[in-house]
């Protein structure tokens, strides 16, 4: 029986959730620039979310990372509306409900910290994960919000938590 566990992150952790974020993002066609790929904080994930009203998940399966998801406060409405970031996983991972799971850890977060709205940033042929993000309450936008720099991500999210 495997053991499936979503914990908050751990410095040891770094190398391979860079490597889970990278690997999915190249699978699904996604550029390199404007996008999570670029990102300085993939490389030490750990650290980047060791500040308030911030926390990274992951997915360990027998101590590998297959997968990991982020909260954090929206750049520019920081009070109010979080961020979901980050929220990828490799496909041994996939189909086994592990997405809504972790959509659950990160909104109880969010909302335990003061949040009063997630936003996320997507790409239109992530379909499945559009999918996921609309059954646990998303709405799409018009335009984005706040200041992400992800300026590849062409598809924007809002919920009330």
């Amino acid at each position: 029986m495997r053991m499936l566990k979503i914990r908050e992150i751990q410095p040891e952790d770094n190398q391979q959730v860079a490597e889970v974020v990278r690997k999915v993002l190249v699978e699904m066609g996604v550029p390199k620039v404007g996008t999570a790929y670029e990102d300085v904080a993939l490389d030490d994930m750990f650290g980047t979310y060791q500040y308030p009203r911030m926390n990274y998940f992951v997915v360990e399966d027998d101590e590998k990372i297959i997968g990991g998801a982020g909260i954090a406060p929206l750049i520019g409405l920081e009070e109010k509306v979080c961020e979901l970031q980050k929220m990828y996983f490799l496909p041994e991972a996939r189909g086994k409900g592990l997405g809504a799971q972790m959509m659950d850890t990160c909104l109880k977060f969010a909302k335990s910290h003061n949040f009063e709205q997630c936003y996320i940033e997507t790409l239109p042929y992530m379909e499945s994960a559009r999918k996921l993000y609309s059954r646990s309450g998303f709405k799409s936008l018009e335009k984005p919000l706040g200041d992400t720099g992800h300026y590849n991500c062409t598809m924007w999210m809002l919920r009330d938590i």
